[in-house]
């Protein structure tokens, strides 16, 4: 059996733990039942790696689901695909929706292409396939529809009233409006430019009297464009109409000074936004019922106000929202109120049980590089003499790296499949070799403990690698039989003195 690591990232980047806790929180609940259209049509195209291009490139818009057979969410979307697609087909023009299985062994090229890493993903190709957006709507058929009405329409909606503006600007969400004297020159085509590239994460308008709009100055000198925000400032205006420029504009006020974390799914955009951001991220977690919570909102608004610009973002958790992260840092609920930093090296810094005061000088102490970085690891173990022995992010280096030994190390998660079925064969591999006092067979539970990423690259489970006694790492990716690793080990092994084989050892001849 080749080595088949399930696809889950290790321990999952903090960031990824946390989006994929949001966006399971925020998911649209998908209708299961079969829609009553005639059986005998299908509206959603089917599409492979013969007749891909030669599909996208006539079309100005197409929307491709690349799906596997055997995924149930795939499974789920599908009748609100194809009822989509058949409301859609009525359009003029018609807006095609398409699907791709990328599991199919002649479209993987493609799949790769498009960087498809999970199912199913849904992309927007715009132009004949040169302009690729991801969707980013609802996965329902009327969700489906709407949004996709909006995204193949133009780019920025024009306001002409009062009431079109109330009707895009609604107070819960990023717009982003232009405000020109007339429609036409370079820096209205420069804002169609950047409505065009950033259409799937905000909504866009322009209008030629900013009297209209509900915020903001009624009287603009020079075409100026009007970001829209439900917290802050309301509203805010830029004048520079580079395309990067204002795309750096949009990107940058449309994240809150303080982003807040809880159950309300208005919040999970800045929340997805946050995590995403290039910034350092400091996670202040509480008790949002607590009686301290406007003294700890005024004080760490403050400080984020002072570390504005400074390669800093800042974001206040509801502890009742923000389980799935105490768990991913190795933290408990009697350590809140908790201030967390994490750097993008991996690095997390911690300051447990603060009050609203200490806030501005630990965060102080941490720029001037005074906090010791926090690593999580489970407790050693007190006795640790199984065949395969137990390793601990605060094991890691006497175990691995300090104890001159060859050591097999295996980064498992509990709940992995495919390490449920690799343990009883690490067991037997690590009693052939009891008679090598120069082996260590060894597990790490990755889910539970810091893995040095500079050191170890663990994308999935289970993961292999052999340090050897000279120092010298590499990872294993051969069979995941007995003999197999047996035999890598002798292959790779440094030995102080001549052992027996394994093979050769009293009672141990069996492989």
């Amino acid at each position: 059996e080749k080595l088949e690591r399930e696809n889950r990232a290790p321990a999952m980047a903090y960031r990824d733990a946390i989006c994929v806790f949001v966006f399971v929180l925020s998911l649209t609940v998908i209708s299961a039942s079969e829609s009553e259209q005639s059986q005998s049509k299908e509206f959603v195209l089917t599409l492979d790696h013969s007749n891909f291009s030669d599909t996208v490139t006539k079309h100005d818009f197409v929307v491709v689901e690349f799906y596997a057979p055997w995924c149930g969410h795939c499974k789920k979307l599908a009748p609100e695909y194809e009822k989509a697609a058949s409301i859609l087909s009525t359009e003029d023009p018609s807006v095609i929706l398409a699907k791709f299985d990328a599991n199919e062994e002649q479209n993987k090229g493609l799949a790769t292409e498009f960087e498809i890493s999970g199912f199913p993903t849904i992309k927007i190709l715009r132009n004949g396939g040169r302009n690729i957006q991801d969707y980013k709507g609802p996965r329902d058929a009327d969700g489906i529809v709407a949004y996709l009405k909006k995204q193949s329409g133009p780019a920025s909606a024009e306001i002409k009233s009062v009431e079109d503006a109330g009707g895009l600007i609604d107070g819960n969400k990023i717009v982003v409006v232009g405000v020109f004297p007339e429609f036409s020159g370079e820096k209205f085509e420069n804002f169609t430019a950047l409505a065009e590239k950033l259409r799937s994460d905000y909504e866009f308008g322009h209008t030629s009297d900013a009297k209209l709009l509900p915020h903001g100055e009624s009287t603009v000198t020079g075409p100026t464009v009007r970001l829209f925000k439900p917290f802050d400032e309301l509203s805010v205006d830029f004048q520079d109409f580079n395309v990067d420029a204002l795309e750096k504009f949009v990107e940058e006020a449309s994240v809150p000074t303080v982003t807040l974390f809880t159950k309300d799914p208005s919040n999970h955009p800045f929340v997805m936004k946050f995590f995403n951001n290039p910034n350092a991220k400091a996670m202040l977690f509480l008790d949002f019922s607590s009686d301290l919570i406007d003294a700890f909102k005024s004080k760490y608004h403050d400080v984020a106000e002072q570390y504005k610009g400074k390669g800093i973002s800042f974001l206040m958790g509801d502890l009742e929202a923000s389980q799935n992260a105490f768990q991913y840092f190795g933290v408990k609920e009697d350590q809140v109120p908790l201030i967390i930093i994490q750097t993008n090296d991996g690095q997390k810094y911690i300051k447990p049980n603060v009050e609203p005061d200490q806030i501005a000088s630990w965060v102080k102490e941490y720029k001037e590089g005074n906090v010791m970085p926090y690593k999580k690891s489970e407790p050693i173990p007190e006795v640790n003499n199984e065949p395969v022995k137990v390793v601990v992010a605060d094991s890691l280096q006497e175990i691995v790296f300090n104890s001159g030994k060859n050591v097999l190390l295996e980064f498992y998660a509990p709940w992995c499949g495919h390490c449920k079925k690799l343990a009883p064969i690490l067991d037997e591999v690590a009693v052939s070799f009891q008679s090598d006092a120069d082996v260590i067979i060894a597990k790490i539970d990755a889910t539970a403990n810091d893995i040095p990423n500079d050191i170890f690259d663990v994308k999935g489970y289970p993961t292999l690698y052999f340090k050897a006694a000279s120092g010298n790492l590499s990872q294993y990716d051969g069979d995941r039989t007995k003999e197999d690793i047996i035999d890598f080990i002798q292959k790779n092994q440094d030995k102080t003195a001549q052992q027996d084989s394994p093979k050769d050892s009293a009672g141990k001849d069996e492989l």
